[in-house]
């Protein structure tokens, strides 16, 4: 795609003063990316970019930590860098940064809705506005706008809010975000929304996909969702339990949540978590006004103490 040779040269350039570089390369199949772990300029010769790059590699920095690393990233993996940045939980100085455009990902979920089955994928053809997916000796074509991600329709950061080197013309058009679908949800009754979470997470497999697979999940070695000391909660299949863990892991993201939806993507069941992110992030964006890993020097709200908060009336009880 465009821009992919200009990266890799900007890649290699860089390399030699790094631990690693981590982008996309071909998956197991011609629909699915995969990340790449670049130490050497063989590795970057394997690098791909296009629309099928829905990873949010920020994810692996934390785990990197220590090492001098770069990260190649779209406009909404970039506030999660800015984000961990914001909280010191990685260095600036050890973090290369290599930031693109992106006009939106493919949700690989919403093709297998149309052809009810991607076990068979023999090729895909991609064009600026539409994808072909040969499956089982069929082709099927379908328009980019169709099978994008959700995010995408509302994303207001097509490029990299922070680089170090950024390839192609950064893309300024920005959709509205309303948090229409929250809004849509509060309006239900409490009755109607409980059954609803009871009932998607009754499918919940514990396997922790969705926190795994966020950027924002760094204590995985002391989550209290296995911990035993203090042992919170149990390892019962219980919907009870499913929803304590979702709860606590939605509270643990107040603030932080950079709506990748990386959670969502992971997630083996198709439950929608990144709704349960979006209705505290619109409370944290009427309470605070912030949105997370948006401004650089910015500080997350529950990081930082205010004697009276604007949009807290607490002498009113």
């Amino acid at each position: 795609m465009q821009h992919l040779e200009e990266l890799k040269q900007q890649i290699k350039d860089k390399l030699p003063e790094l631990d690693v570089v981590v982008g996309w390369e071909q998956g197991f199949d011609p629909l699915r990316a995969t990340p790449l772990f670049m130490r050497k300029p063989e590795d970057v010769d394997r690098l791909i970019w296009n629309p099928l790059c829905v990873h949010n590699l920020a994810t692996y920095l934390t785990g990197l930590k220590g090492k001098k690393v770069g990260v190649v990233v779209k406009g909404c993996d970039s506030r999660s860098v800015i984000q961990l940045l914001q909280e010191k939980l990685i260095s600036r100085d050890d973090v290369t940064v290599f930031g693109l455009p992106c006009t939106g990902v493919v949700s690989i979920r919403k093709i297998n809705r149309q052809l009810g089955s991607l076990d068979y994928v023999e090729d895909v053809e991609l064009s600026e506005d539409s994808i072909t997916v040969t499956s089982n000796g069929q082709k099927h074509a379908f328009g980019l706008a169709d099978v994008a991600a959700d995010k995408c329709g509302r994303c207001q950061y097509h490029s990299a809010l922070l680089s170090d080197a950024f390839v192609g013309e950064p893309l300024t058009d920005q959709a509205e975000d309303d948090y229409a679908d929250v809004k849509a949800f509060e309006e239900q009754s409490e009755e109607d929304k409980m059954n609803h979470w009871l009932d998607v997470m009754d499918r919940c497999v514990r396997c922790y996909a969705c926190r795994n697979a966020c950027p924002m999940c760094v204590c995985r070695d002391h989550c209290v969702a296995q911990s035993r000391d203090p042992h919170w909660m149990t390892q019962e299949d219980s919907v009870q339990n499913k929803w304590l863990f979702q709860m606590i892991h939605t509270m643990h993201l107040a603030g932080r949540c950079t709506e990748c939806g990386e959670c969502e993507r992971s997630c083996p069941v198709s439950i929608p978590l990144l709704l349960l992110r979006r209705k505290m992030n619109k409370e944290i964006n009427e309470l605070f006004d912030y949105k997370a890993g948006t401004l650089i020097d910015g500080k997350p709200p529950l990081m930082s103490f205010k004697v009276e908060e604007e949009n807290i009336n607490e002498r009113g009880w």
